[in-house]
């Protein structure tokens, strides 16, 4: 990525008076490593995060959205461009109906819709990050996705610079992917539907327990960016063909979801605990990373591959990441 310019930096100084110069991104993301970004600004209303891409783009600088950092993955170099952090935090809850912003933490917004008397998204408390991530890649756990409460989605479309407002079908939704993977789109909020509960004490219950099982399955206390891979989704029974020969047994839920799960794969490819310099596949999930100390990005990338090869070595399966990778 080439250098910007002097003029480009004093152009977007004078359009962004906020924003902040050669920004470490080590506390800015889950992962707490990565190098540093060019130029840094927190967008704390919608208007100020289209104020800030436009301004990139007006100058001709490269610019990212992210939320609260927890799937993503800076390069050691840095990133030569704008760095975005979302932080516009509207949330209002009318009847069933609920409109959260982009940067709303997702948890958040289920703890709100319980508070709210409403149920249908208690899932959600499970989820990291803030609603703009969960809708780019359609955020799931604990048998839900987004894409069973959303009804619209505000955004801009880059590619003409108009606002729009999106129906749920017109967002593509499908399994951890969205329209917004395959077509750039600035996302300012949403509106969720949910429904009126019958018995809020279960509501509060299932947060509750939710809450309890991230931490009894998930690395707690330690720097790890959630997720690293999708899990496996197949429609032939022949994709299991390899898989079968070399485990005793594949549970049932996985064979009747027709989802493999990757962290399960990753446990069973003998990977739990290999390391590549300082960062570990957890000893508690197969499907986490975590930052033992001193890791580097490179680091991850190489773990990250490394993985991919034994497990598509060993049962012929293909991992496709979660993680999100800026500044390669």
């Amino acid at each position: 990525m080439n250098p910007l310019s002097s003029s480009q930096i004093d152009q977007l100084r004078q359009l962004l008076p906020t924003l902040v110069e050669r920004e470490s991104m080590i506390k800015h993301t889950s992962f707490h490593m990565g190098g540093e970004a060019r130029m840094y600004i927190v967008a704390t209303t919608s208007e100020m995060l289209l104020e800030a891409v436009r301004a990139a783009q007006h100058v001709g600088v490269p610019w990212y959205i992210f939320g609260g950092g927890s799937n993503l993955l800076v390069a050691d170099q840095g990133f030569e461009g704008l760095m975005i952090q979302v932080a516009n935090h509207q949330l209002k809850i009318e009847g069933m109906s609920m409109y959260v912003e982009s940067g709303v933490v997702t948890a958040l917004a289920a703890r709100k819709s319980v508070e709210a008397g409403l149920t249908g998204f208690e899932w959600a408390s499970g989820v990291p990050g803030t609603i703009g991530g969960a809708l780019f890649g359609n955020a799931g756990c604990f048998g839900g996705e987004m894409r069973d409460a959303v009804t619209r989605v505000d955004a801009l479309r880059v590619a003409d610079g108009q606002r729009v407002a999106l129906t749920n079908a017109e967002c593509q939704f499908g399994y951890r992917g969205s329209r917004f993977k395959q077509e750039q789109f600035v996302l300012l909020g949403c509106e969720l539907t949910l429904k009126t509960s019958d018995d809020p004490a279960a509501s509060r219950a299932r947060l509750d327990e939710i809450t309890k099982r991230r931490q009894e399955d998930q690395p707690q206390g330690q720097s790890s960016a959630g997720c690293v891979f999708k899990n496996f989704e197949y429609t032939d029974e022949q994709a299991l063909d390899l898989l079968k020969r070399h485990v005793d047994e594949i549970p049932a839920s996985m064979l009747a979801g027709h989802r493999i799960g990757a962290g399960w794969l990753v446990e069973q490819a003998d990977m739990k605990g290999k390391r590549v310099g300082g960062i570990e596949v957890s000893q508690k999930h197969g499907n986490f990373l975590v930052n033992t100390g001193g890791a580097t990005a490179e680091d991850v990338v190489a773990l990250i591959s490394y993985m991919k090869m034994k497990v598509r070595d060993t049962f012929g399966i293909e991992l496709e990441e979660e993680v999100q990778l800026v500044g390669f």
